[in-house]
């Protein structure tokens, strides 16, 4: 199985509301979310509207439950990591696991990021810095020094900027990721010494 740029598509394409999350999406991008209709959404997929209302009533309800299945590794990391021992090896795997979670999700946080309106409505927003919350706190020593404190912060903002900022840099995209996973890996190990150089 070849994985194509986007090695995403390729897992997601069995089923129909994958397909159909994955096709509003690249509608919402092409035309903007408030101007695709179902029924556009539908055509391309190449169903009935009908078909395409068993799995999705709304586009709230396509955005709402794409924002919960792409979001899920980072819900179960934050799980994961609050059974971990606080080792530096830990915050280093959790930066890994995200950078990873954050590369599945990348064309719904695009959305999000140009969509600000929808996604206060929708509450998306609160929900996900909710989760940056989890995140942060397993990555923090609250014993830590705040400016290795604000380190650990600025690993995860780090990763998100490599989502966006980045992308406007000469260079092979997957490079580029090893090279942001590496900064924010670096920030997390500067943080950990940091906190236990006593």
């Amino acid at each position: 199985m070849g994985v194509t740029m986007d090695g995403t598509k390729h897992q997601r394409r069995g089923n129909t509301r994958q397909r159909i999350q994955d096709v509003a999406l690249e509608l919402f991008a092409e035309q903007g979310y408030e101007k695709t209709s179902l029924r556009e959404i539908a055509e391309r997929l190449d169903v009935t509207k009908a078909a395409l209302y068993y799995h999705f009533k709304t586009k709230e309800e396509i955005i709402v439950s794409l924002f919960e299945d792409l979001t899920k590794p980072i819900e179960d990391l934050i799980e994961w990591g609050r059974q971990q021992p606080p080792t530096l090896e830990t915050k280093q795997e959790i930066v890994r696991r995200y950078s990873a979670a954050l590369d599945g999700a990348e064309p719904l946080f695009r959305f999000m990021q140009e969509n600000q309106a929808t996604v206060r409505e929708l509450r998306i927003g609160d929900t996900f810095k909710d989760r940056m919350r989890g995140l942060r706190d397993i990555l923090i020593d609250p014993e830590a020094d705040l400016v290795d404190q604000v380190r650990c912060i600025s690993a995860m903002f780090t990763l998100h900027a490599g989502m966006f900022v980045m992308q406007d840099l000469e260079g092979d995209s997957e490079k580029k990721r090893k090279a942001v996973l590496e900064v924010a890996v670096d920030l997390v190990t500067q943080a950990h010494k940091g906190a236990h150089l006593d």
